[in-house]
């Protein structure tokens, strides 16, 4: 079931400020005419006329109010009603009720009028047309043609500048809401697809996992179960078992490996991991574009107690890293430096100036998620914001494992 339509508000304050207006220039005709001013223009204060003047001000001012609920109606009854002036008080009081005209047009107008209203205004600029011709013509008005011409005026000044000015602020505020509605309705667009890029990638997480965990996981257990049962029994048959357990345990890492390159549409799976060592690489092929990169690294092996899965998590985070930099942050200067191991944590940090070109504004904020859900998978710490000189920083800690001991060979029985 449909809600009602709401009413239009009431304007009190817009008819006070009419009525105030209207009734100061009542009082103040006398004393800008002076003592030259045209006799009963307006009545002396106090008497019949006068009051009458007065009376229809405050009821036009009062009508004001309803302008809005009622567009159709309230401005040419309000120009009906200043035709009681050219009874009372002939010869200009009759254009004192175009102030309270004016205003009602305003609101009718704002008020998203219908094609009821648009018949109300044309009837209004005719009521006043001839609410002033027939106040020329009461107060002897020589020529019945000019009178003709200024009533015809003070109808299209009266209704057609507040409907200029109505229009004017309907269409602001219609344009206004639009924009609004506009950004929310963006706002949601992009809510939905970061929503729907999160749900793709969390369901191709879920599904590998669950194909690596069902097909190596089980088999490893099963061969420990039995290298349990040949240890005593069988020496050799459990180091065979040993052997078969580390080829599968290399197996898992090798599909882990593959494991972020499938959450991608354009990663190529089959490829070697690239590592750190390969940042090289990538800086250069970067300098080759034309970017200015710094690289620091500390001497030795780079990948030294990387995993395979953490050391592409790793190479993937200074790829897209550089790559948002050269997007959203052109001509800066970047730095990657890669630390010492301390504490079994090794961090990388990607790092670039404040831009010197135009930002082309916010991105899909793909990136970011990305690197952070491969942070989760080795265990690392991802950490981003602006720097203090306007530039941006990408810093990822990565655990790093103690290097697995060397096999020994367990010494031969002399016997």
């Amino acid at each position: 079931m449909s809600r009602p339509a709401q009413a239009a508000p009431l304007h009190p304050v817009a008819a006070a400020v009419c009525g105030a207006v209207s009734i100061g220039m009542l009082l103040v005709l006398p004393v800008v005419g002076g003592p030259e001013a045209e006799p009963g223009l307006p009545p002396p204060p106090g008497s019949a006329g006068w009051w009458v003047v007065v009376a229809v001000l405050a009821a036009q001012a009062l009508g004001v109010a309803w302008a809005g609920r009622f567009p159709a109606v309230v401005p040419p009854v309000l120009a009906a009603v200043a035709l009681v002036l050219v009874w009372a008080a002939p010869g200009g009081t009759v254009s004192l009720g175009g102030v309270a005209g004016l205003a009602a047009v305003y609101l009718a107008v704002v008020s998203r009028p219908g094609p009821r209203t648009w018949a109300g205004l044309a009837l209004t600029a005719a009521v006043v047309a001839t609410g002033q011709f027939l106040d020329e013509v009461r107060a002897g008005a020589p020529d019945i043609a000019p009178a003709v011409v200024r009533a015809v005026l003070q109808g299209i000044i009266v209704v057609g500048l507040a409907l200029l000015l109505g229009l004017v602020n309907a269409a602001q505020r219609d344009a206004r809401r639009a924009r609004e509605h506009e950004v929310l309705a963006l706002r949601r667009e992009q809510d939905a697809l970061l929503q729907a890029a999160v749900s793709r990638e969390r369901m191709a997480m879920s599904r590998e996992l669950h194909d690596i965990a069902a097909h190596h996981m089980s088999g490893i257990a099963l061969m420990a179960a039995a290298m349990d049962r040949q240890i005593d029994a069988d020496p050799a048959a459990a180091k065979d078992s040993a052997r078969q357990v580390r080829a599968q345990s290399r197996a898992v890492l090798d599909d882990l490996r593959r494991l972020v390159g499938l959450l991608r549409e354009d990663a190529d799976a089959t490829r070697p991991v690239e590592g750190l060592d390969a940042l090289a690489a990538l800086v250069e092929t970067r300098r080759a574009a034309g970017a200015e990169i710094d690289l620091v690294v500390p001497p030795g092996d780079l990948d030294h107690g990387l995993g395979p899965l953490a050391r592409l998590v790793a190479h993937r985070m200074v790829q897209e890293s550089l790559t948002n930099a050269a997007v959203h942050a052109p001509g800066a200067r970047c730095v990657v430096e890669i630390g010492e191991p301390r504490d079994g944590r090794l961090a990388v940090t990607v790092r670039n100036a404040a831009p010197t070109g135009p930002d082309p504004g916010p991105g899909g904020g793909f990136g970011l998620l990305g690197m952070a859900e491969r942070a989760q998978l080795v265990g690392a710490d991802l950490s981003y914001g602006a720097t203090a000189d306007g530039g941006w920083e990408v810093r990822l800690v990565l655990p790093v494992e103690d290097p697995a001991p060397a096999p020994t060979t367990p010494p031969e029985d002399p016997a």
